[in-house]
C-alpha cells in the first residue's frame, strides 16, 4: 500500500463498463482526427498533431468531468499553445531555446487564463519541431489542423458521452446530483466559498471539480461535518438522552473519531 501511494498508483477502481466507454470513445475520436489531419498535412508532419489530440482523448473520454477536460481548457489550451509555438519558431532561430520557451510560455498562459490542458504543451512543441510542412503553414497551423481538430474532438466528446448521463460532458450543462442532496440535508454541505478555500489552501492545481468534491463529502455521510469543522477538537462532549442521563468526555485524535464514524455508518448499512 505504501509503495503504491509513493508511486502514485490510482487505488480507486472504475467499472469495466466505464473503461470500455473510454476506450471505444477515444478510438472513434482519433479515427476521425487521423483523416482530418492528413487532409491538411503530409503523414510525417501529421503525426505530431495527432499525438497531441491523442493525449486530449485520454482526458475527454477517461476523465470527462475533470477540470482539465472541459471545453474552455480544450479549445483555449490548444489554440493559445499553437499561437505561442508558431511565434517562437518565427522569432527564435535556436531550436532548443524556441521549443523550451514555446512550452514554458504556453504553460504559463494556460495557468493565467485558467485553461490548463496538458496536451497543449505538445501542440506548442509540434509548432516548433514539426518540420517544414507545419512551418510553411505559419499561423494557419492554428486554424487548420489545430482548431479544426479541437472542434471535431469537442463535438465527438459531447455526442459520445451524451448517452451516459453520469459522465456529464460538458459538466456545466447538467444539473449536479449534489443539488438534490443539498436540499435533503440543508446545512451539511460545504458552501461554494468553503470548497474554493479548501482547494486554494493547497496552492496547486487540483484536477477535481467542485461538484465532485461536494459529492464525495456527501458520500462520507455523517462524517462530513467533522471534515469542515475547525481543527481544534482536543475536547469533545457528547450528551446522551437516555433514562440515566450521562455526559461522556472524549479526548481523542479527530482522525480516529472520523474513522469510527465511517465504520459505524458502514455497519448500519450492512
Amino acid at each position: 500500500m505504501l509503495g503504491s501511494r509513493w508511486l502514485g498508483v490510482e487505488l480507486v477502481e472504475v467499472s469495466l463498463h466505464e473503461k470500455l466507454i473510454s476506450a471505444v470513445g477515444s478510438a472513434c475520436a482519433i479515427y476521425c482526427v487521423f483523416y482530418v489531419t492528413n487532409l491538411c498535412l503530409p503523414g510525417l508532419a501529421a503525426a505530431g498533431v495527432i499525438a497531441s489530440m491523442g493525449a486530449s482523448a485520454v482526458l475527454l473520454y477517461a476523465v470527462p468531468h475533470g477540470p482539465l477536460s472541459q471545453p474552455w481548457p480544450l479549445v483555449a489550451g490548444h489554440t493559445i499553445s499553437a499561437c505561442i509555438g508558431v511565434t517562437c519558431y518565427q522569432w527564435i532561430s535556436h531550436p532548443a531555446l524556441a521549443t523550451a520557451l514555446a512550452v514554458g510560455i504556453s504553460i504559463g498562459l494556460m495557468y493565467q487564463l485558467r485553461c490548463i490542458h496538458p496536451p497543449g504543451g505538445a501542440t506548442a512543441f509540434t509548432a516548433v519541431m514539426g518540420g517544414d510542412a507545419i512551418h510553411e503553414l505559419g499561423y494557419m497551423y492554428v486554424l487548420c489542423p489545430i482548431l479544426l481538430n479541437v472542434v471535431l474532438m469537442l463535438t465527438l466528446a459531447v455526442l459520445i458521452n451524451a448517452p451516459f448521463r453520469w459522465r456529464r460532458y460538458p459538466a456545466g450543462l447538467f444539473r449536479s446530483a449534489n443539488e438534490g442532496l443539498a436540499n435533503e440535508r440543508v446545512g451539511s454541505a460545504p458552501s461554494h466559498e468553503q470548497v474554493l478555500a479548501a482547494i486554494r489552501s493547497l496552492d496547486s492545481f487540483v484536477d477535481v471539480s467542485e461538484d465532485d468534491l461536494v459529492r464525495l463529502v456527501h458520500e462520507l455521510g455523517g462524517a462530513d461535518d467533522l471534515l469542515f469543522q475547525s481543527s481544534d477538537h482536543s475536547q469533545h462532549k457528547v450528551s446522551l438522552s437516555e433514562p440515566q442521563k450521562r455526559t461522556i468526555e472524549l479526548t481523542e485524535d479527530p482522525g480516529e473519531i472520523l474513522k469510527r464514524s465511517l465504520s459505524d455508518k458502514s455497519n448500519q448499512m450492512l
